[in-house]
């Protein structure tokens, strides 16, 4: 018996020794492994990730640097928001307003960049045959909307643009799924919504845009990042950065095929998802200082209406000021 369990312990180690010798050999034959992956927020709405997504270009951006790609899809920015938080994303990409609800609650990310302004690519919606001509006759009524989200800003200067406070109508906080169906049940009397929901509405069940953004709120999108992924691999940022320059780019100079790819991944129909293209703006930069003012404001307004529980400085989660 211990001959026998001689010549296995020997055997065992003759193997692990050419194992050894083997490995190096093996490790300088296979392909290099990847450095990381990067975790990308994103929601169906957001009509140019959906099409990065689809045609793997910003996969092959960043295949140089060691770096994967996983999608990670929200049914809109407050929830994209919470898994940048926790750690299930390190990039995401949102409206004005989840960035300072997050913030204000503590959530540890970095502004990385913006979209030009899009005032025209969100709206408040009624019904075709609603009685409702203006944003005054609004008083009394009840506004669906996506709570902490760009167009709870939206809603609230338009309202007091007309005289009128958030108090004076029943906010019906609802994701946009919920909402659209509320709002053809008539369940609410107007609905306050981004594109591509807007432009759905309007090309399917005939909804009269009664106000939209323009010289109310510029409507900006925003690139963010988890704060130890963005101070570790700014490389990896900015090939995110050139990949939706090129792509953007493209998208504008394409609106109709772009729309043709577009939409049936977003489950909509070619005039939609071409409608919605023409009201964004894809050609994200670095946050200027005007556009962390802008951003400020609205921060400030949630905190007079004691909708965030504290008042935050945007500066403080800029990338540029960290820099």
């Amino acid at each position: 018996m211990n001959r026998f369990r001689h010549h296995i312990a020997r055997r065992t180690a003759l193997l692990l020794t050419a194992a050894a010798l083997l490995l190096p050999a093996a490790q300088a034959q296979a392909p290099s492994s990847a450095k990381g992956e990067l975790r990308i927020g994103f929601q169906k709405g957001a009509s140019l990730l959906v099409l990065q997504k689809a045609e793997g270009s910003l996969e092959k951006k960043l295949a140089p640097l060691g770096f994967g790609v996983k999608w990670v899809e929200f049914p809109a920015g407050p929830q994209l928001l919470e898994g940048l938080n926790v750690g299930s994303v390190d990039i995401g990409f949102v409206g004005e307003a989840p960035p300072i609800f997050a913030q204000a609650a503590g959530a540890r990310f970095y502004y990385i960049g913006h979209d030009p302004q899009a005032p025209k690519a969100e709206a408040l919606v009624v019904p075709k045959d609603s009685p409702i001509r203006s944003v005054a006759e609004l008083k009394g009524k009840k506004v669906a909307l996506n709570k902490g989200s760009n167009v709870h800003y939206l809603l609230v200067k338009l309202l007091e643009k007309n005289g009128l406070k958030l108090t004076d109508v029943t906010p019906v906080y609802l994701p946009p799924a919920d909402a659209r169906a509320a709002f053809e049940s008539r369940n609410v009397d107007a609905w306050v919504i981004w594109d591509p929901f807007t432009a759905a509405a309007e090309k399917q069940i005939g909804a009269r845009i009664l106000a939209d953004a323009t010289g109310i709120a510029n409507n900006h999108q925003y690139y963010l990042g988890e704060r130890g992924f963005v101070e570790k691999h700014p490389q990896v940022v900015r090939a995110v950065f050139d990949d939706s320059v090129d792509k953007g780019r493209w998208v504008k100079a394409n609106l109709r095929q772009a729309a043709e790819i577009i939409a049936p991944l977003q489950g909509l129909p070619v005039d939609v998802a071409e409608l919605s293209l023409r009201r964004y703006e894809f050609n994200v930069q670095p946050l200027s200082d005007r556009v962390i003012a802008e951003q400020q404001k609205i921060a400030d307004t949630f905190f007079e209406l004691k909708l965030i529980p504290k008042a935050i400085s945007v500066k403080e989660a800029s990338w540029k000021a960290a820099q």
